[in-house]
């Protein structure tokens, strides 16, 4: 069974990572590093002595355009600069998927100014042209959810 992990646990991962690498590097938080970092929930399933998923919103929904300069800045440890995963991908790509958990953190990020409702439906309306390229993705359906979770935001 993994450990739960809190922030502190989360940066002795951070400078762990950078005491291995050899070369600058970027590494983007999502899902529930990035809401233990920003203070919304205690605690992720994710850590040291945990399960490193390499996996992106845009293995999931399509690449948000300027996703880069919307990732929010986290540290830099040695070589590493450790960065959010742009804020409305991670909201997008929740509200795809949509379990329990992520409807919760989605409501939280619209609560806490994190993702501002007009931004969402926009950049969503940004990848909906590239929606076929994901054939597990209902076009319809996908609209909807992101219709409802800015209603219950």
């Amino acid at each position: 069974m993994r450990e739960l992990t809190d922030a502190a646990r989360l940066r002795a991962f951070m400078r762990a990572l950078a005491a291995e690498a050899d070369q600058e590097a970027r590494v983007y938080f999502t899902g529930g590093a990035t809401a233990v970092l920003l203070g919304w929930r205690p605690t992720t399933i994710d850590g040291l002595r945990m399960n490193v998923e390499l996996a992106s919103p845009a293995h999931f929904i399509p690449e948000l355009p300027g996703w880069e300069e919307r990732s929010p800045f986290i540290a830099r440890e040695g070589k590493v600069s450790f960065h959010h995963y742009d804020l409305y991908s991670q909201a997008l790509s929740k509200i795809e998927r949509g379990h329990a958990q992520d409807r919760q953190d989605v409501a939280v990020m619209l609560q806490r100014g994190l993702v501002e409702p007009a931004r969402v439906r926009e950049l969503f309306a940004a990848i909906e042209p590239k929606l076929y390229r994901y054939p597990a993705l209902d076009p319809a359906s996908f609209r909807r959810a992101v219709e409802e979770a800015l209603a219950r935001g």
